[in-house]
Protein backbone atom coordinates (compact mmCIF):
# COMPACT_ATOMS: atom_id res chain seq x y z
CA UNK A 1 0.00 0.00 0.00
CA UNK A 2 1.30 3.45 -0.86
CA UNK A 3 -0.96 5.68 1.23
CA UNK A 4 -2.77 5.54 4.57
CA UNK A 5 -4.91 7.82 6.68
CA UNK A 6 -6.05 7.34 10.28
CA UNK A 7 -9.58 8.40 11.28
CA UNK A 8 -12.18 7.78 13.99
CA UNK A 9 -15.76 6.48 13.76
CA UNK A 10 -18.36 9.06 14.73
CA UNK A 11 -21.50 8.09 16.65
CA UNK A 12 -23.92 9.06 13.89
CA UNK A 13 -22.21 6.68 11.44
CA UNK A 14 -23.50 3.64 13.36
CA UNK A 15 -26.80 1.85 12.91
CA UNK A 16 -29.14 0.28 15.49
CA UNK A 17 -26.80 -2.68 15.96
CA UNK A 18 -24.09 -0.29 17.17
CA UNK A 19 -21.82 -0.94 14.19
CA UNK A 20 -20.86 1.32 11.31
CA UNK A 21 -23.57 1.31 8.67
CA UNK A 22 -22.28 -0.37 5.52
CA UNK A 23 -22.77 2.73 3.35
CA UNK A 24 -20.40 4.74 5.53
CA UNK A 25 -17.46 2.54 4.57
CA UNK A 26 -17.79 3.89 1.05
CA UNK A 27 -17.41 7.41 2.47
CA UNK A 28 -14.28 6.31 4.36
CA UNK A 29 -12.80 4.84 1.18
CA UNK A 30 -13.65 7.93 -0.86
CA UNK A 31 -12.15 10.26 1.74
CA UNK A 32 -8.91 8.27 1.69
CA UNK A 33 -8.76 8.47 -2.13
CA UNK A 34 -9.37 12.22 -2.09
CA UNK A 35 -6.64 12.79 0.53
CA UNK A 36 -4.26 10.66 -1.53
CA UNK A 37 -5.01 12.69 -4.65
CA UNK A 38 -4.51 15.98 -2.81
CA UNK A 39 -1.13 14.75 -1.54
CA UNK A 40 -0.22 14.08 -5.17
CA UNK A 41 -1.25 17.60 -6.18
CA UNK A 42 -4.46 16.48 -7.90
CA UNK A 43 -7.59 18.58 -7.40
CA UNK A 44 -10.99 17.24 -8.50
CA UNK A 45 -12.24 20.82 -8.80
CA UNK A 46 -9.37 21.82 -11.09
CA UNK A 47 -9.75 18.64 -13.13
CA UNK A 48 -13.45 19.41 -13.60
CA UNK A 49 -12.64 22.99 -14.65
CA UNK A 50 -10.24 21.50 -17.19
CA UNK A 51 -13.06 19.32 -18.55
CA UNK A 52 -11.90 16.01 -17.03
CA UNK A 53 -13.85 14.05 -14.45
CA UNK A 54 -12.78 10.88 -12.66
CA UNK A 55 -15.83 8.74 -11.95
CA UNK A 56 -16.33 5.46 -10.15
CA UNK A 57 -17.33 2.78 -12.65
CA UNK A 58 -17.46 -0.18 -10.26
CA UNK A 59 -17.03 -0.74 -6.54
CA UNK A 60 -16.65 -4.06 -4.76
CA UNK A 61 -16.49 -4.17 -0.96
CA UNK A 62 -15.96 -7.20 1.27
CA UNK A 63 -17.00 -6.69 4.88
CA UNK A 64 -14.82 -8.61 7.35
CA UNK A 65 -15.02 -7.10 10.86
CA UNK A 66 -17.37 -4.28 11.93
CA UNK A 67 -16.20 -0.98 13.31
CA UNK A 68 -18.02 0.57 16.27
CA UNK A 69 -18.47 4.09 17.58
CA UNK A 70 -15.20 5.79 18.57
CA UNK A 71 -13.05 3.06 16.97
CA UNK A 72 -9.98 4.46 15.31
CA UNK A 73 -9.24 2.96 11.92
CA UNK A 74 -6.62 3.14 9.21
CA UNK A 75 -7.61 3.26 5.57
CA UNK A 76 -4.84 2.14 3.20
CA UNK A 77 -4.70 2.19 -0.56
CA UNK A 78 -2.75 1.26 -3.62
CA UNK A 79 -3.46 2.36 -7.18
CA UNK A 80 -2.81 0.70 -10.53
CA UNK A 81 -3.57 1.47 -14.16
CA UNK A 82 -5.44 -1.46 -15.73
CA UNK A 83 -6.41 -0.77 -19.32
CA UNK A 84 -8.43 2.43 -19.33
CA UNK A 85 -9.31 2.02 -15.65
CA UNK A 86 -7.53 3.54 -12.68
CA UNK A 87 -8.04 0.93 -9.98
CA UNK A 88 -7.78 1.64 -6.27
CA UNK A 89 -7.18 -1.31 -3.97
CA UNK A 90 -8.20 -0.29 -0.48
CA UNK A 91 -8.33 -1.82 2.99
CA UNK A 92 -9.64 -0.55 6.30
CA UNK A 93 -8.10 -1.84 9.55
CA UNK A 94 -9.24 -1.27 13.13
CA UNK A 95 -6.31 0.52 14.74
CA UNK A 96 -6.56 -1.12 18.17
CA UNK A 97 -5.81 -4.64 16.91
CA UNK A 98 -4.99 -4.19 13.21
CA UNK A 99 -7.99 -6.37 12.31
CA UNK A 100 -9.12 -6.15 8.67
CA UNK A 101 -12.59 -4.57 8.49
CA UNK A 102 -13.16 -3.92 4.80
CA UNK A 103 -11.42 -4.83 1.59
CA UNK A 104 -12.39 -2.94 -1.56
CA UNK A 105 -11.60 -2.58 -5.23
CA UNK A 106 -12.68 0.68 -6.83
CA UNK A 107 -12.54 0.96 -10.62
CA UNK A 108 -12.58 4.52 -11.90
CA UNK A 109 -12.49 5.93 -15.41
CA UNK A 110 -11.82 9.33 -16.89
CA UNK A 111 -14.42 11.30 -18.80
CA UNK A 112 -13.47 14.38 -20.80
CA UNK A 113 -16.27 16.70 -21.85
CA UNK A 114 -18.74 13.82 -21.46
CA UNK A 115 -16.69 11.21 -23.33
CA UNK A 116 -14.71 8.29 -21.96
CA UNK A 117 -10.95 8.73 -22.47
CA UNK A 118 -8.25 6.08 -22.18
CA UNK A 119 -5.67 8.21 -20.39
CA UNK A 120 -4.62 11.64 -19.19
CA UNK A 121 -0.80 11.85 -19.09
CA UNK A 122 -0.72 14.93 -16.82
CA UNK A 123 -2.92 13.23 -14.24
CA UNK A 124 -1.19 9.87 -14.49
CA UNK A 125 2.26 11.46 -14.09
CA UNK A 126 1.15 12.81 -10.70
CA UNK A 127 -0.87 9.76 -9.74
CA UNK A 128 1.92 7.27 -10.36
CA UNK A 129 4.85 9.61 -9.63
CA UNK A 130 6.24 7.70 -6.69
CA UNK A 131 6.55 4.05 -5.85
CA UNK A 132 7.20 4.82 -2.18
CA UNK A 133 5.69 2.12 -0.02
CA UNK A 134 4.57 2.77 3.55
Amino acid sequence: MIHEIKLKVRDYECDLQGIVNNANYQHYLEHARHEFLLERGISFAQMHEDGIDAVVARLNMEFKTPLRSRDEYVCKLDVKKEGIRIVFYQEIYRASDNKLCVKAKVDSVLVQNGRLISSCPELEDKLFASSDVL
